[in-house]
């Protein structure tokens, strides 16, 4: 028996410093402008990944020390699409190939918002039984 996904589309809330330029970096990173904008907040509501993701602002509560967010694609050609458009807009912080990270070997760049959030855009390539440790405090 096939199962379903109890959760088919997620949903984060995020404290901005500043709602424009958080919109302005997000619709690059997205490709696609926000569902919903306003003085202090934005909505975007992506179809792939399943993703609805607000920003509220409020400067005090700002905390970029969450870790950091990713989004998995299915393919190597679907990654290069992304890192090409990423590219362009002059977004890209760091490109890894043949990465070893969190007991997995992955293609993956990296991108980071106005406020320091960190996104992980990665094809996973496979699992690996150890970490790596030189790479282990980096990525995990």
């Amino acid at each position: 028996m096939e199962q379903k996904n109890v959760f088919p589309r997620t949903h984060i809330s995020l404290f901005v410093s500043d709602t424009s330029e958080t919109v302005q970096f997000y619709d690059k990173f997205f490709n696609e402008g926000a569902a919903k904008v306003k003085e202090d907040y934005a909505k975007y509501e992506l179809d792939a990944p399943a993703l609805t993701i607000s920003f509220i602002q409020n400067p005090k509560k700002v905390n970029a020390e969450v870790g950091h967010f990713g989004i998995q694609v299915k393919t190597k050609e679907e990654l290069n699409d992304k890192l090409n458009l990423a590219r362009g807009q002059k977004l890209v912080q760091l490109e890894e190939a043949e990465t070893a990270c969190c007991y997995a070997i992955q293609d993956k760049f990296w991108v980071n918002d106005p406020d320091g959030y960190e996104w992980e855009v990665y094809h996973f390539l496979g699992d690996l039984e150890q970490k790596e440790e030189k790479q282990a405090a980096a990525c995990c």
